[in-house]
Parts: structure tokens; C-alpha cells; sequence
């Protein structure tokens, strides 16, 4: 850190933390709805299974058996929630892409979408900024809607 010499405090050149934010998505691929989860901490076993818990809640409700396309990360695979996954395997499954194929996996479109529409090209002073450009494009999202359900589809 360089202290200029009329100072006799030191002056911060950079951000002094280098904050993240990451977003677990899933699109309903019949009707384009988007379902989101804010992950502020690391992804892994534990946020992945909030996730997946919190998924299926919101997408259980009728008698349709969800199939959720995961690619093949190891918090999916994980032990930890493993057996919760067989028990609601019948309605509720997670179907894995081959390895190393993360351009099979439609919520792959979804990210570059976002990033090109909410933070190429813009300076966020604050990570806040960042999280609210994010949620407000997945606000227009959490409704049924043709663009994410044709660029989701699977032909």
C-alpha cells in the first residue's frame, strides 16, 4: 500500500475484500418460469441442498414429477444429501449431464443472458448494486415467459 508523504494516514489504493456473489437458478422448461436462490457464502453440499429443498417446494405442487438437469458438480453429487435425494427420487430427481459438457446445460444460457443484460459494461461501486441489477432482470423471470422458455429448449 503506497502512503502518500503529506499524509499520515494510509490510503487505500483498492477495495480492501474481494466480495462475491453467486445465484443457484432453475427454469421450468415448459413455461419459461425462473426459480433463484442468492448464495452470498461458498457453493457447496450444504447451500446446494437448501436449494434443492427450497426447489422442490416451490415446484411440487402438482402431480408432475420434476427432473431437475444438473451438470456435475460435486455439491451436486454430494453424500450429504444424497439420501434425501432417493427419498424423493419418485417425484422429485436430479438428472446428470455427461462430464465436462457444461454447454448442455440450459441455465448455462440463462447466466450469459443475465450478464450480458444486467453487468457487461457497467461499474458497480457496491456488491448491493450488483445483487439489485441481478434480482430485478429475474423479477421479470419468476413469472411464466417465452424468453427464457425458448432459450432453455431443449430440441
Amino acid at each position: 500500500m503506497w502512503v502518500p508523504p503529506e499524509t499520515k494516514d494510509p490510503v487505500l489504493l483498492h477495495h480492501p475484500t474481494r466480495r462475491r456473489v453467486g445465484y443457484f437458478g432453475a427454469v421450468r422448461l415448459r413455461d419459461g418460469k425462473f426459480f433463484f436462490g442468492r448464495e452470498t457464502n461458498k457453493f457447496n453440499a450444504v447451500t446446494c441442498w437448501q436449494f434443492l429443498i427450497q426447489l422442490r417446494a416451490a415446484s411440487t405442487r402438482t402431480a408432475r414429477r420434476v427432473v431437475v438437469i444438473a451438470d456435475n458438480a460435486k455439491y451436486h453429487h454430494a453424500r450429504l444429501h444424497q439420501e434425501w435425494r432417493q427419498q424423493h427420487a419418485e417425484r422429485f430427481a436430479l438428472d446428470f449431464l455427461p462430464s465436462y459438457s457444461p454447454d448442455l446445460n440450459p441455465i448455462e444460457r440463462v447466466w450469459k443472458l443475465t450478464r450480458r443484460r444486467c453487468l457487461h459494461n457497467r461499474y458497480f461501486a457496491q456488491l448491493e448494486e450488483v445483487n439489485l441489477a441481478v434480482e430485478t432482470e429475474f423479477a421479470n423471470w419468476v413469472k411464466p415467459n417465452n424468453t427464457l422458455r425458448r432459450l432453455c429448449a431443449i430440441t
